[in-house]
């Protein structure tokens, strides 16, 4: 298998381990700039037998002339984990096979960003999926995907930390597909589809404090905006001052239990 890999955060470092002890080495890396990467050092550290011009940060691999190393390579996937860019037409054309996506969520369902915090606001089905890419936004044909439940006590942070874990089960599940190109395809519902921006949830965030509201709204509200990210939480203001707002959701012991 001839690949490119395409990753940032924790869950590339993952996938990229679970590739290489499969006996494949990507020929081709791409990663964030250094301004916004979390993991590149780690990403690049699993890859001493690349040659430093098949190293691509940031938004170089959209220029001509690497675009043109990538097709020259031969290549069957790009694989994409976490990776923050989007692909032009010519790169998503690149490879034989496609641009394989690891999305945290289940598609159609939540396109876009924020997705845990858009499965309990909106209710809808929640887990990871395996997608090859298209120009529009998470649309491509599903490969692999898994649900994950929404229990009650979730906030958006601790969802999103456990579709983690299922996202990397759910690439090793396809992985013998892929290998030998005997995967299958399935295209995407558009009438189920669901999708937000980065700046929607800003118009979310907002408490009004004499607005009436069911409990069950209001902390549904709360957990979908306990991110990892202060800035992302509920607020609501006082006196010309704004006050963040996240919740710590614990379960009570079980029944019977000392």
């Amino acid at each position: 298998m001839r690949i490119a890999y395409a990753g940032d955060r924790a869950i590339a470092v993952d996938v990229l381990k679970f590739i290489l002890g499969q006996g494949v080495r990507p020929l081709a890396l791409l990663l964030s700039s250094s301004k916004r990467a979390t993991h590149a050092d780690e990403l690049l550290e699993l890859c001493p037998f690349l040659d430093r011009d098949m190293i691509f940060r940031g938004t170089s691999f959209r220029k001509d002339q690497n675009v043109e190393k990538l097709s020259k390579l031969e290549l069957d996937y790009i694989i994409s984990i976490h990776f923050p860019y989007i692909y032009p037409e010519a790169v998503l054309d690149v490879a034989k096979h496609g641009v394989l996506n690891l999305h945290p969520a289940y598609l159609p369902y939540n396109r876009g960003w924020h997705t845990p915090t858009w499965a309990i606001l909106e209710g809808t089905p929640y887990g990871g999926t395996l997608h090859f890419m298209e120009e529009a936004l998470d649309s491509g044909d599903i490969v692999h995907q898994k649900k994950l439940e929404a229990l009650p006590g979730d906030t958006a942070d601790s969802l999103y930390q456990r579709v983690l874990e299922l996202e990397v089960e759910v690439f090793t599940e396809a992985w013998e597909g892929l290998s030998d190109f005997s995967y299958s395809r399935t295209s995407q519902d558009e009438h189920l589809a669901t999708a937000h921006t980065k700046k929607d949830i800003e118009q979310i965030r907002r408490i009004e404090m004499d607005q009436e509201i069911t409990p069950r709204s209001l902390i549904d509200k709360l957990r979908a905006l306990t991110t990892n990210r202060v800035s992302e939480a509920a607020w609501f203001e006082e006196k010309g001052r704004r006050y963040m707002v996240q919740v710590n959701i614990t379960p009570d012991e079980e029944p019977g239990s000392d």
